[in-house]
């Protein structure tokens, strides 16, 4: 799969022009029903609902430390790298992919997947023009979780990412650097990054 951190969307930008909208309805002296009120402020709550979710990285650990924690018991990759990995490939869940896809960690299609798909432009050509790239769309935040462990501890990766799973679990450090080094993720600062969040 491939890895890339995705553009941030303006949040607070769309929830200024949402309030600012609704004040002026409220206090421009109409009468409105209370029913259409409550419906409009229900309309602003699901345009901003994939970013009224996980605003930040502190957010983003609190809503999903459960589950990196359990799958770091189930495969041992730790709950630190893991949810570093997450934050930085989601845009603490509020990437494209995270929202409409479930995928936190932009993991392609590949050859072996039957599931659902989300289509999307990314860095994949075809006689040198931009296409859309396969993504695996989840069910839940859960089974891209769980497919980023399956991908790391898979066999037939074993000599790219096999020497990670002597680190002592709390070494996140080495993690982030032996993930970069083996080509995880193209960015040259990508072990960096993680080890800063």
């Amino acid at each position: 799969p491939n890895f890339k951190t995705q553009p941030r969307p303006p949040p607070i930008f769309l929830a200024r022009n949402l309030i600012y909208y609704i004040s002026i309805i409220c206090f421009s002296g109409q009468q409105m029903h209370r029913m259409q009120v409550k419906a409009l402020i229900f309309l602003g709550l699901i345009l901003l609902g994939p970013w009224a979710i996980a605003q930040d990285p502190v957010a983003y650990i609190r809503q999903y430390e459960d589950i990196a924690v359990s799958e770091m018991q189930r495969s041992g990759i730790p709950a630190s790298i893991k949810l570093a990995q997450a934050i930085l490939e989601s845009n603490c869940g509020r990437s494209e992919l995270a929202c409409k896809a479930n995928n936190h960690f932009g993991i392609k299609c590949g050859g072996d997947w039957d599931g659902r798909t989300y289509h999307r432009e990314d860095d994949d050509y075809q006689n040198g023009k931009l296409i859309k790239s396969c993504f695996r769309e989840f069910h839940s935040v859960l089974d891209s979780y769980q497919a980023h462990s399956d991908f790391l501890t898979d066999p037939a990766k074993a000599t790219r990412y096999g020497s990670l799973f002597k680190l002592d679990i709390t070494d996140y450090k080495g993690w982030a650097t032996g993930l970069s080094k083996a080509g995880y993720a193209t960015d040259p600062n990508y072990a960096k990054r993680l080890i800063d969040i």
